[in-house]
């Protein structure tokens, strides 16, 4: 079955959302060392805000360029909902955190569009059941969006079944599970205290130097807890994949995604 194609309306909705994402996590690698650090810790209000509005955009040039109605927005909600409640089932020990498999294969089956709407609705709904709410949430809701959005760019879902296809998306999230962990280090890592650690931000220091100091940062601090996300993810896709694969598409076709409503004449 076919995923949900992005539109160019989609399309410059999500390169528009992933544009703010990169300068909101990446300003230590691209702003110049005479640059003020610490204006930039109180941003993460108006990114929380501006990031809820840019969601809104994404989920309605979807929903109006893929002719979907409110069927879409509820599987949608029931989707969030259902990632919310994984996420505590680990809590948090050793990365354990089955959510992320959910988010591989909804975003394969619902699209690059619907993927990062749900993966970031997700974020900000599990945040809210558990309690963890905070300046680091929206770069949270932006890396899980960008997990689940990149399942649903993943080549070969009208050719791809069965064994293969679970292999391609267990290889993806095994990657993404480490990718998200070290995006969402951004958000706490140029803030860390102890400046004349050998991992800790300088904001006179040079790209390559704070580089280097942010991988040994990520090695030091997550490496663990990444390793363990990936081998959950894993092992999730290839234990239950099969099923939720089957679940979801047939949740689609039921709710008529991919058909369009014609009346013909008498």
């Amino acid at each position: 079955m076919k995923v949900i194609r992005l539109g160019p309306r989609s399309t410059a909705a999500l390169a528009l959302v992933s544009a703010v994402g990169v300068v909101a996590l990446g300003w230590p690698f691209l702003a110049p060392p005479t640059s003020q650090v610490n204006a930039h810790a109180a941003d993460a209000p108006w990114l929380f805000a501006g990031l809820l509005v840019l969601l809104v955009l994404v989920l309605a040039a979807t929903i109006s360029e893929s002719g979907l109605g409110p069927k879409a927005v509820a599987m949608l909600g029931v989707l969030a909902a259902t990632g919310a409640a994984l996420r505590p089932l680990g809590a948090g020990t050793a990365g354990i955190e089955p959510m992320f498999f959910l988010m591989v294969l909804s975003g394969r089956v619902l699209g690059p569009g619907f993927g990062f709407a749900l993966g970031s609705l997700s974020m900000f709904a599990s945040a809210l059941l558990t309690g963890g709410v905070g300046p680091w949430m929206p770069f949270q809701m932006l890396a899980l969006g960008w997990f689940s959005m990149g399942a649903g760019l993943l080549p070969g879902a009208e050719r791809l079944h069965g064994r293969a296809e679970l292999a391609l998306l267990a290889g993806y999230g095994f990657l993404a599970a480490f990718a998200y962990g070290t995006i969402t280090n951004l958000a706490g890592w140029p803030f860390m205290q102890g400046q004349a650690s050998n991992i800790a931000f300088q904001p006179d220091g040079p790209a390559a130097a704070n580089l280097a100091r942010f991988l040994l940062y990520c090695a030091a601090t997550s490496l663990g807890w990444d390793l363990g996300r990936a081998l959950c993810t894993v092992v999730l896709t290839f234990f239950l994949g099969p099923a939720v694969l089957r679940a979801l598409r047939r949740a689609t076709r039921r709710a008529a995604f991919e058909t369009a409503v014609t009346f013909e004449p008498r």
